[in-house]
């Protein structure tokens, strides 16, 4: 059923009720008019985001993993306590030598869920308006 067949149902409908109350009702100026509404439809949407952060090129975890393993590693060789000191400082050298940490920036990316807002029209309701022995009536509905 269309919405034309439910207000020609609502009309006669009133039309009805009212002349068995009274046999000289009129009904003039029927005027029908549909209401809409904008509302704001939320899609989530997941970006990539990069930023610049600033770095220290700090060579000290390098230095202490080549001391560790060179300490171990001259022990293991010399069996002494000696030759792992030797061993962690040769280590340590060539750790920090071997660095590839630099100072200065990076860009770091991570996934963020942001939200794309669109603006939708959508119905809302319907008024129809008539006037019946000079009065108006306004009835509000849903088509």
């Amino acid at each position: 059923m269309n919405w034309k067949q439910k207000i020609l149902g609502v009309g006669v409908g009133l039309l009805m009720v009212t002349t068995a109350q009274a046999s000289d009702v009129r009904v003039t100026g029927t005027h029908i008019h549909h209401h809409y509404k904008d509302i704001y439809k939320r899609t989530p949407v997941d970006v990539k985001v990069c930023y610049d952060k600033q770095t220290s090129g700090d060579k000290t975890g390098d230095t202490l993993g080549g001391a560790i393993l060179g300490g171990i590693l001259g022990k293991a060789l010399t069996g002494n306590d000696d030759g792992a000191a030797i061993g962690a400082i040769f280590g340590g050298i060539v750790g920090h030598d071997n660095s590839n940490a630099t100072g200065g920036t990076k860009t770091f990316c991570k996934i963020e869920r942001r939200f794309e807002e669109s603006k939708v029209t959508v119905y809302s309701h319907s008024t129809i308006t008539f006037i019946s022995n000079g009065t108006e009536y306004r009835l509000r509905f849903q088509r």
